[in-house]
């Protein structure tokens, strides 16, 4: 994913961040139980974290240069959003509790995300040396 892709990705994410977290807030509180709720705030907060992420790395790579890390960074946290926030709000406007067994791997995309950046960032450190 190229220093641009990542930078708009991240805007789109944080703007249907905003969309399902002023959801959660006027329209779906009320609905869901207090329990549920939460999960579903979870979602919210990781989708913002790492649409902020997103953004963060695009403008690293366009900082720094461009590097099969970023984009491979990106490409993780792009799927870490759609699978962990996207189960978890899945499952708490449907309740189909079956999802919770595939939101870890949202979890692990993030993770291998974060790591993929930081080894991007340690290479491009040890090209400048």
């Amino acid at each position: 994913m190229k220093a641009k892709t990542q930078l708009l990705t991240g805007a789109v994410l944080m703007a249907l961040a905003v969309g399902f977290g002023a959801f959660g807030a006027h329209v779906v509180e009320g609905i869901l139980t207090p329990e549920r709720f939460d999960v579903y705030q979870t979602a919210v907060q990781y989708h913002f974290y790492h649409a902020l992420g997103l953004l963060l790395i695009g403008a690293v790579s366009l900082y720094i240069g461009e590097s099969t890390w970023f984009s491979r960074s990106g490409y993780c946290l792009l799927a870490g959003v759609c699978i962990f926030s996207g189960t978890l709000y899945m499952l708490t406007l449907t309740d189909t509790g079956w999802l919770g067994a595939i939101t870890p791997i949202g979890g692990v995309a993030f993770i291998l995300g974060w790591v993929f950046f930081a080894i991007g960032v340690a290479a491009e450190a040890r090209n400048q040396v």
